[in-house]
């Protein structure tokens, strides 16, 4: 069965490099999930999402690659969801996820959330500080359990902290 494989990035370029090497690796970004604090995606990308600045940023993902990968992902408008009552940004399957799992309604919180898609508590209560204090955290369903193993190193190497696979 293939896992979720999750790492939580201190800044946008290792972040922006991670999504480039999974993409690199046959991912897509439609497959590569994104969670970030509002205030993160504000200082760092500066894009309100439903503008033509976002629509251009899409486009310039498609083109530029590394750069766009993730402003494309959270940029795009359908593909991500703010969370108001938990002042996040989610993009890629994750968000469908957490948005199934109610997390709109903050019932749990954060928290709550990420235990209801795999994600043990202690971790992700880690993972909750980091996003608070401006991480930004990257997850991908392994395409096997090798594959998993790959990806676990891979973001390890690009200075993810708190990498795991559930």
């Amino acid at each position: 069965m293939a896992k979720l494989v999750t790492g939580l990035f201190k800044t946008r370029v290792a972040a922006e490099a991670a999504v480039d090497a999974l993409i690199k690796r046959g991912y897509t970004r439609e497959e590569i999930s994104v969670l970030m604090s509002d205030a993160t995606r504000t200082k760092e990308f500066a894009i309100e999402t439903g503008t033509h600045a976002a629509q251009g940023a899409g486009i310039g993902g498609a083109v530029g690659g590394t750069l766009g990968a993730i402003v494309a992902a959270v940029a795009a408008v359908g593909t991500n969801l703010v969370l108001p009552g938990l002042g996040l940004v989610i993009a890629g399957p994750l968000a469908a996820a957490l948005a199934g799992a109610g997390a709109g309604g903050a019932v749990g919180g954060l928290v709550g959330a990420l235990v209801g898609v795999g994600i043990p508590e202690h971790r992700a209560r880690v993972y909750e500080a980091g996003l608070h204090s401006g991480g930004i955290l990257i997850g991908v369903e392994a395409k096997s359990d090798e594959d998993a193993d790959v990806l676990e190193r891979l973001l390890a190497d690009l200075g993810a902290e708190h990498v795991r696979q559930e």
